[in-house]
């Protein structure tokens, strides 16, 4: 059976060639299987120096310190780490109140936790965005308080692509004092990110976004005494007291190797994503009813959010069996609400009801947009016709 053409880049990248290859090498007897906090014999040191290369490879690519990458199980946990670490550093240190930023169309794993956090008595101010899904500074600025201790917004939405100015925000935020978080999953690889140019404190990665393996991320945190985050797992002291627990070699270089092909990439890649999306909207033209959710400006090219008039959401997907898209983030496909985001952006239930999310990537290829588009208007028109 002929697999159906893959369109939920957003929710996971297969993992590159390359990076599997790389992989399979810390895995057996006959490669570096070693735990690297074993400081004694040559096991330990051989995955200890493939664990740093990896550090030094995710801390190039957003123009960090290898010493400010912190090694997680993925960006939820990165997340977490980050918003819960502040806040605990902070009562540590005896300010009892607390105050953080946000927004509602936060990934599920920034929202989550600062509703955790408000059940404890942490004040959060979910900031709305634009009808474009983009937060402004200005907004950000009227927000802060004297408590405020951080604020912590996406770079890019995983629903609607389209990109925040962190750079603006950043600056604003390091004149007032104010801890910065970015979950920057889905910018990574995508668009180019530098922590000193944006004026990021804390920021979220994931592998599994960028053409690398599940289950492993990392959270840079800048080097300086104002940025201090309390450990959410304890155990052995690892990743500078921040983070216990075993590193799992291969996955370390699994990261490394795929945010080392994206920095080769970040050119081309996103102009030849440019030009498939192009030819995706061109191939749409013709189906009447159809509504672009998100920015047209400002986002990354390979995500796009679309909304049909008269088909619900779940029907199409059903319709197009050959096709992998979502209706979604990943996080919630399981909840028959409409979506949380679209919503946060203005867009009606009815029309949320309505849209997909349809995100290609490295592996895409023209003939299979166009593919795509033919089975979208076929299944759109027949599906309209029945109602």
């Amino acid at each position: 059976m002929k697999k159906p053409v893959y369109l939920d880049y957003a929710a996971t990248t297969p993992v590159d060639p390359a990076v599997a290859a790389d992989m399979m090498n810390f895995l057996t007897l006959d490669g570096v299987f070693g735990n690297p906090a074993s400081r004694t014999h040559v096991y330990g040191w051989q995955a200890e120096a493939a664990v740093e290369n990896a550090r030094r490879q995710v801390a190039e690519l957003i123009h960090a310190d290898p010493r400010e990458i912190v090694w997680t199980s993925g960006a939820t946990e990165s997340d977490n780490l980050a918003i819960k670490g502040v806040i605990g550093q902070r009562k540590k240190g005896g300010q009892a109140k607390a105050h953080i930023v946000t927004s509602v169309i936060e990934h599920k794993a920034v929202v989550d936790t600062c509703k955790w956090l408000e059940q404890g008595g942490v004040e959060v101010t979910w900031l709305r965005p634009d009808r474009e899904g983009r937060i402004a500074p200005e907004v950000v600025a009227e927000s802060l308080r004297d408590e405020t201790a951080m604020v912590s917004l996406m770079m890019v939405n995983n629903e609607l692509g389209c990109v925040t100015d962190i750079a603006a925000i950043g600056a604003l935020l390091r004149q007032r004092g104010v801890l910065f978080h970015v979950d920057a999953a889905q910018a990574a690889g995508k668009l180019p990110v530098d922590v000193s140019a944006l004026n990021v404190d804390l920021l979220s990665l994931s592998a599994h976004k960028v053409y690398g393996p599940k289950g492993v991320g990392a959270l840079y945190v800048r080097r300086s005494p104002d940025v201090l985050v309390e450990a959410q797992m304890h155990g052995g002291g690892h990743e500078r007291g921040m983070r216990s627990g075993t590193l799992p070699t291969h996955q370390m270089v699994g990261m490394g190797k795929a945010f080392e092909v994206a920095r080769e990439s970040l050119d081309a890649e996103p102009a030849r994503l440019e030009e498939l999306r192009d030819l995706f909207l061109s191939g749409l033209e013709g189906l009447e009813g159809v509504h672009f959710n998100g920015s047209r400006e400002h986002r990354v090219p390979g995500i796009v959010n679309l909304s049909f008039e008269g088909v619900e959401a779940e029907s199409l997907m059903l319709g197009l069996r050959h096709l992998a898209v979502s209706s979604g983030s990943a996080c919630a496909s399981a909840t028959v609400e409409p979506s949380f985001v679209l919503r946060g952006i203005g867009v009606s239930d009815e029309l949320a009801h309505r849209a997909l999310r349809f995100s290609f990537g490295r592996f895409t290829s023209a003939e299979e947009i166009e593919f795509v588009c033919s089975q979208i208007v076929d299944v759109v028109t027949r599906l309209r016709a029945v109602r």
